[in-house]
């Protein structure tokens, strides 16, 4: 083993926790990502910052909560200057490279006030999130009668499927995320009834594939020292997945969907509003759960496969001796859980995700197949990997409010710096606001989670909400108006209000300086409210004693009489 001197990112999109075998799923073994942990140190408290793609990658990207950098909602830009992974770890002299999906849109206002330009590198830096653009995809190029919803979706994936006889403008849709009936028809993976089909693509053709490739072409021919970001789109949806992975899965396999009647009938009014959204309404139906959940476990199944893949060529190559692998997702998925579809709520479905650190330095030797219980946020990487690039945390300590895992990890300490993990959800550009009725400034939400107590706070003159999570793990007892819980609720507030009071904009100034700034303005001949020489510190006002000057009438005439 050596010291890592460079570091593979990988994210999955919507893959959840206990989906994996290392997490206790009985059914979908997993065993490459399984060997991954058995190295490095699984993180069984792993908190993203918000339950949503684009917001959650940009707390990710930055190590900065959303309320700190202000990219809410996908496609909300993250703003020009927001320091990123990337400018930290380029400071220590560490390339940081993207290949695949981050969700950013580019602050176009913001860098043509500043007259930064596209095509410059900086300017795809700040377009990019601060990446080097291996090859960008976000994996996703659906289209509607307006037109694509992501116009640069799946381009060059699109290429490449064309030059492989895949036909038609959009084969990303009719071949890697479609089925086929015996008459040539596309049956689109849209439809969640169609997911139980085969995708009609060659598996090796397919999505996680080909990018998972693309990120060993990267890495073969990068110079060191690097951080890799193969971001993968599955097991996202549209959720449907080619053979033999399509016919792995069925009914026997299935976790049983974790709800109760009562929970529905006794919802929190904005829990309540999201159970009745259309995407939950049709995810709550038991046929719709049943026809997609063999494909999203297929999708995960060819995804450990392909880490497989990835993890022996490492092996062979030698490239496991001096490379940090961390494997984490940017959120999960309900499945039909609590009556709800997608990923907006903050249950652990949704808010706790798989995190894998392999570090081959000698220095892990001794937490090698451990698992952590702390309380772990997504913002914590930002800080390690800038250690891993030989920086010291406390210079970037006023950018960055995650912590490093580089304690944990070499079994220095067990537990982060933190009493709560927060996530927050800004529903403003949503259906459930207008559901609600809410106010746009009024549309968020937030989670602060204890490893005993979860409280989740709404604005807009809603009641909290309260989970036990010793005593109800599944999370399907509301302690929010209970009169017995007010203590707890007062304790979880308290926790809450402390974040909320933090400094988290003061980015321009290290705590270094500021803390130079305090003691170093006297030196600078800021002499307040001293009464006499006698009282103030000789070396502080040195410039101040013993001077002789003419007075100001002497000046005036002598300026006087040189002007005649």
């Amino acid at each position: 083993m050596a010291q890592a001197k460079n570091i593979l990112f990988i994210m999955f999109d919507q893959l959840r926790w206990d989906y994996l075998s290392c997490y206790g799923h009985p059914h979908l073994d997993t065993p490459n990502i399984d060997k991954l942990a058995s190295k490095g140190v699984r993180f069984d408290r792993a908190y993203i910052q918000a339950p949503i793609c684009g917001a959650s990658r940009m707390s990710t990207y930055t190590g900065r909560y959303v309320n700190s950098h202000g990219a809410g909602w996908n496609n909300i830009p993250l703003r020009v200057g927001e320091p990123t992974l990337g400018d930290h770890l380029r400071k220590q002299g560490m390339d940081c490279w993207l290949i695949g999906k981050t969700h950013m849109a580019a602050d176009t206002e913001g860098m043509e006030r500043l007259g930064i330009e596209r095509g410059t590198q900086i300017g795809e830096r700040v377009a990019q999130c601060g990446f080097d653009v291996f090859e960008r995809d976000d994996g996703m190029r659906p289209e509607g009668p307006d037109g694509p919803y992501d116009p640069g979706g799946a381009l060059t994936y699109n290429e490449y499927l064309r030059s492989k006889g895949y036909e038609g403008d959009n084969p990303w849709h009719d071949y890697a995320n479609s089925g086929l009936d015996s008459d040539g028809n596309v049956l689109s993976g849209w439809f969640l009834k169609n997911n139980s089909l085969p995708a009609n693509i060659r598996e090796e053709d397919s999505e996680t594939p080909y990018m998972t490739r693309r990120g060993m072409e990267f890495i073969e021919n990068a110079q060191g020292p690097w951080c890799c970001h193969l971001s993968l789109i599955k097991p996202h949806w549209p959720y449907i997945v080619p053979e033999p992975y399509a016919s792995m899965y069925g009914p026997q396999h299935f976790l049983p969907v974790v709800r109760t009647e009562e929970e529905r009938d006794n919802a929190h009014p904005v829990l309540r509003a999201m159970m009745n959204g259309p995407v939950s309404k049709t995810f709550s139906r038991m046929e719709a759960r049943d026809a997609m959940l063999g494909a999203y476990m297929g999708l995960i199944k060819q995804i450990d496969d392909q880490m497989g893949v990835l993890f022996d060529w490492l092996e062979e190559t030698g490239r496991m001796k001096d490379t940090m692998i961390v494997l984490t997702s940017d959120h999960g998925d309900f499945l039909g859980d609590h009556w709800l579809g997608e990923k907006q709520f903050f249950f652990d479905n949704s808010t706790r995700v798989p995190l894998i650190v392999y570090d081959p330095s000698p220095e892990a030797d001794a937490t090698r197949g451990t698992v952590s219980d702390a309380l772990v946020e997504q913002i914590d990487l930002v800080k390690t990997f800038y250690e891993v690039a030989g920086g010291k945390v406390d210079d970037i300590a006023h950018q960055v409010e995650g912590h490093s895992l580089m304690p944990i990890l070499h079994g220095q300490a067990t537990e982060q710096p933190r009493a709560v993990a927060i996530c927050e959800y800004d529903y403003s550009a949503t259906p459930l606001r207008n559901a609600l009725n809410v106010d746009v400034a009024d549309a968020r939400a937030f989670m602060a989670t204890s490893k005993r107590w979860k409280l989740i706070h709404f604005e807009g003159g809603f009641r909290p909400m309260l989970f036990d999570l010793e005593a109800d793990p599944q999370e399907l007892v509301d302690l929010g108006d209970s009169p017995d819980h007010a203590a707890i609720i007062a304790e979880m507030y308290e926790h809450l209000h402390a974040w909320f009071r933090r400094c988290d904009q003061r980015i321009t100034k290290s705590r270094a300086a500021l803390t130079q700034m305090g003691t170093g303005i006297q030196r600078r001949g800021v002499t307040i409210g001293v009464y006499s020489e006698d009282e103030a510190n000789p070396e502080l006002v040195t410039k101040y004693l013993g001077r002789k000057a003419r007075p100001w009438q002497e000046v005036v005439a002598a300026q006087s009489g040189a002007a005649e």
